[in-house]
């Protein structure tokens, strides 16, 4: 029996969760953005899309574009809030849930689904629940994997749900343009249509497979089967809840090398005001990876004494991202301590913590939430707003 995927999409999620702050804004063209002028665009409503306005754009051709654009600065605490309470709706149907971002998830749905006399009545109900108790519109994809199940919810917005078939793929997916596809960006595209690559039916069908290899590099293979419409990939759940971690989802896909390491020992110190206050330690320091294509890359290091420094952490954590990043843009990077320590001395080293150290990393944590509030970071928690169609 084939498995039945669920991709679920919040619509516009941060301009929504904007109207719901301040019901005035409802039916106008809005842009959740900073105010200075580097800032871009992290999502819009749908009015000021229709004047072409979208994520990522630079906040002054946002303007140019649309006169009457409203610039409403990021509450994205409470975004964090409406984003748990969304995917809370989601679990309370199946456990194989994947968050992708803070207002997507893929679900696997092939036992909920037998709950209902007709398939599609799962999804209506669940799309009836999200906008009745969180006030929120979504779209949903239908597919036997999650390729096409994120291509599916990306075809009817807003508050659309779409079936995406294997057998459907020539009809409903090939003729689409290729930079609709997931995986293939700005950069690629240039590439894509010099070889005279305009849709996905173009990929799907490509002979000369080489001539792709410069582009997607070791991903080639996979790219055209996912323009087939096959992908064997399965979800991924959150971290053993024998671990402890920390994550960052980036607004936009990151290369710069600096601002990764930068990223890491962040994650560190976070990591590390965690382990303190719950009083563990760890053997097993793993670390995350995952690349703008959805795919990722898991490797942990054993270590010979149990780790819960930021200095320690960071090392490790560096160390392995060395070894095993692949130059490929990154969308998350993640590092979790697993394996704790029980010993009853390891507990008292903690217990002797470093007042000074954890004030010092709480003041941390507490600037960095301001600094989101105020809009002048580039990335926020299981954040991914930088999708131009949504």
């Amino acid at each position: 029996m084939s498995r039945v995927y669920f991709h679920i999409d919040l619509n516009a999620f941060f301009a929504s969760c904007e109207i719901l702050l301040d019901p005035s804004l409802l039916g106008k063209p809005i842009a959740v953005s900073g105010t200075t002028r580097r800032s871009v665009v992290s999502t819009c409503s749908y009015e000021a899309r229709a004047f072409g306005v979208h994520s990522a754009m630079p906040i002054e051709e946002a303007k140019r574009r649309c006169r009457d654009l409203i610039i409403v600065a990021p509450h994205f605490n409470f975004y964090r809030e409406k984003s748990t309470e969304f995917m809370r709706i989601v679990e309370s149907y199946t456990e194989d849930m994947e968050q992708a971002s803070i207002d997507e998830c893929y679900a696997d749905m092939t036992d909920a689904i037998q709950r209902f006399e007709h398939p599609l009545d799962l999804a209506w109900q669940l799309q009836k629940r999200v906008k009745e108790e969180l006030g929120l519109s979504c779209s949903i994809g239908v597919a036997p994997n999650l390729f096409l199940a994120k291509m599916a919810s990306d075809m009817k917005k807003p508050n659309g749900i779409t079936v995406l078939r294997i057998r459907e793929v020539p009809a409903k997916l090939w003729p689409l343009p290729i930079r609709e596809m997931r995986g293939v960006g700005a950069k690629t595209l240039p590439y894509m249509e010099d070889l005279s690559i305009h849709t996905i039916g173009d990929l799907a069908n490509y002979r000369d497979i080489e001539q792709l290899r410069p582009i997607f590099g070791k991903n080639t293979e996979l790219m055209v089967e996912r323009a087939n419409g096959h992908d064997d990939r399965t979800i991924m759940k959150d971290w053993d809840s024998r671990s402890m971690g920390v994550s960052e989802t980036f607004l936009e896909d990151i290369t710069d090398y600096e601002e990764l390491r930068g990223m890491i020992r962040t994650l560190s110190r976070t990591l590390s005001h965690r382990l303190a206050r719950a009083k563990k330690a760890g053997y097993l320091l793993s670390i995350r990876i995952k690349y703008y294509d959805f795919s990722s890359c898991d490797r942990s290091s054993r270590l010979l004494e149990p780790v819960w420094k930021a200095d320690d952490l960071y090392e490790r954590a560096i160390a392995l991202f060395n070894e095993n990043w692949d130059q490929e843009p990154v969308r998350l990077l993640g590092v979790s301590v697993s394996d704790f320590h029980t010993d009853s001395s390891s507990v008292k080293q903690l217990n002797l913590f470093d007042e000074s150290v954890a004030r010092r990393e709480e003041t941390i944590s507490v600037l960095r939430d301001l600094n989101e509030e105020l809009g002048g970071i580039r990335l926020i928690r299981a954040s991914e707003a930088a999708h131009e169609n949504r």
